[in-house]
């Protein structure tokens, strides 16, 4: 069962799309070219359909090409849903209340920067939700804005990601480089916390750069 390739002819995520339209499991080691997490969100965001296993978005079997245990992909179908496509791009009118509600101010060194410099980016990873949300910001408070988003510049947004990616892969919590500290909870994530429950995320530099150098300071303000 084939259908129209969304991407540009010639690309990974066209190759991989052509690949997975058979609707079948495929190694990401030697069959798909997209290795990263952060490109199925993408294809997630732009309507495209994942399979599940145990409510995640691949499945880690022994493959027969490779002779290897690896993470594979799969669709759930050719079908592009069009509500998701339209939902996963953020109006320009909400982008810029966001960034204006922050003071056009970057997370993680609290630097102002230029509009165009400063990413959007939820602070619970894509690549832990079990679900596609619906960003209605146009409806939300301050507060939730605030408890949702963060600023952050693009080489700072895609260490974000890294971290997250390991986080989910090998269950140790990111940090700011060099400083080994979590408000709530330890490196390790909650083995009681489920992959995609916010809740094994609190206590992270990762999810909420403010909070953490506030709790931070607090003990350091107590040794002075």
């Amino acid at each position: 069962m084939k259908s129209k390739n969304p991407f540009k002819e010639g690309s990974t995520s066209c190759h991989d799309f052509d690949i997975l339209s058979d609707l079948n499991w495929h190694c990401t080691k030697c069959e798909l070219k997209s290795g990263q997490a952060k490109t199925w969100q993408v294809w997630r965001h732009k309507g495209i359909q994942l399979d599940k296993n145990q409510n995640k978005f691949y499945k880690k079997i022994f493959c027969e090409k490779c002779k290897n245990n690896t993470v594979h992909r799969k669709l759930l179908s050719v079908e592009i849903l069009e509500n998701t496509k339209i939902r996963s791009g953020m109006p320009g009118g909400l982008a810029k209340r966001i960034k204006e509600l922050f003071g056009f101010e970057e997370a993680v060194f609290l630097r102002k920067l230029e509009s165009n410099e400063l990413e959007i980016d939820h602070r619970f990873p894509q690549v832990r939700w079990a679900d596609n949300e619906n960003d209605n910001c146009g409806k939300m408070t301050e507060a939730e804005i605030r408890s949702k988003f963060i600023l952050l510049n693009r080489s700072n947004n895609l260490l974000k990601s890294r971290n997250c990616e390991r986080c989910l892969k090998e269950r140790k919590r990111g940090c700011f480089p060099g400083i080994k500290f979590w408000y709530k909870g330890s490196e390790s994530w909650d083995e009681e916390v489920s992959n995609d429950d916010e809740k094994g995320c609190v206590g992270c530099f990762w999810y909420d750069p403010y909070t953490w150098r506030e709790e931070l300071n607090k003990i350091v303000n107590k040794l002075l």
